[in-house]
């Protein structure tokens, strides 16, 4: 990856034109896509970048609900339902740039309290933590749910979202120090899973009945078998994710015996993302944030996240 200077993009009908203030980086949507490893190749020359945000400067023909100087946030989602998938930052040039033209009607106003920085990192991840655990799997308030790498950026919202739903959330972690993390952010319960037998820990705090959520989004060969073992009769798994590799063993038996059900989805809803604005700018959603750097140093950006350092999101700021 190198700084390079392109013309400045004009956005067309329905398009606006993002001053960007800042941008996240993933380890699968950024990082892995760079390596050249993701299912789905992009074509170079190509700009990362899948969830700016950032301030409209311009606008195009037939833009009637957004105007100069309104603060934003988008998803990542380009096409329309029934259209062919068409992601930002992958199928087109995204957010690693100053300026960015997008179709209006993926843009989300902001909430007047809330950062960019912030901004950035609720809209990435907390919509669709609230679409797994309200639309996907249903929580009730009093289940147990177990939430895997409970200090990612993904996890650390459905710690969140969890509590705020009256659940009793186990948070589950490599390091002593991301289980302190994820127990912050209102975590009832810990578990090292590089130290202690998770599957054991999660039947001992729930008095052997085990989960009735796991939130799983490493997909670890080791650590994917435990933490489907943890769930209760009639479980019910979640994910989107797959960090730790992606392919892991399935203890079929136990998928019919327990009566489980697991839900794979990366949808999300205006609503989930219009709640989690409001969320994190009246103060009831916490973005963990390790650094920020200058778009520059976008290199040195990818090698912190692939060396899995820090706790937290690292992200890009234009200069």
């Amino acid at each position: 990856m190198k700084l390079e200077e392109v013309p400045t993009p004009e956005p067309g009908p329905g398009e606006v034109l993002m001053e960007v203030a800042a941008v996240s980086v993933n380890r699968t949507l950024d990082c892995i896509v760079r390596s050249g490893k993701y299912p789905r190749p992009v074509k170079l020359p190509h700009i990362l970048g899948v969830d700016p945000v950032g301030t409209v400067v311009a606008t195009g023909n037939g833009v009637t609900d957004r105007k100069l100087g309104d603060r934003i946030a988008m998803t990542l989602h380009l096409s329309r339902p029934g259209e062919p998938l068409n992601l930002i930052g992958i199928d087109c040039w995204g957010g690693y740039a100053k300026y960015l033209k997008l179709p209006v009607r993926n843009t989300y106003l902001l909430p007047e309290k809330l950062d960019f920085h912030t901004a950035c990192v609720v809209a990435r991840h907390a919509p669709l933590a609230h679409n797994m655990l309200r639309n996907k799997v249903k929580l009730q308030s009093g289940e147990w749910v177990l939430v895997m790498g409970a200090a990612g950026g993904l996890a650390s919202f459905i710690v969140q979202i969890a509590k705020h739903l009256g659940a009793r959330v186990i948070a589950a972690a490599g390091t002593d120090h991301h289980v302190e993390v994820a127990l912050g952010l209102g975590a009832e319960h810990g578990i090292n899973y590089r130290k202690q037998d998770l599957t054991a820990e999660v039947r001992k705090i729930t008095g052997g009945k085990g989960a009735q959520v796991v939130c799983e989004n490493i997909g670890d060969p080791e650590l994917f078998p435990k933490a489907f073992a943890a769930l209760a009769m009639r479980g019910r798994m979640v994910t989107a994710g797959g960090h730790g590799g992606g392919v892991v063993p399935l203890h079929i038996f136990n998928l019919y015996a327990k009566n489980t059900t697991i839900y794979g989805s990366t949808e999300q809803t205006t609503e989930d993302m219009m709640e989690s604005l409001k969320a994190a700018a009246d103060g009831h959603l916490k973005a963990l944030i390790d650094q920020v750097l200058p778009l520059s140093e976008a290199v040195q950006a990818h090698q912190i996240i692939e060396g899995r350092g820090g706790t937290g999101k690292v992200l890009l700021a234009p200069e």
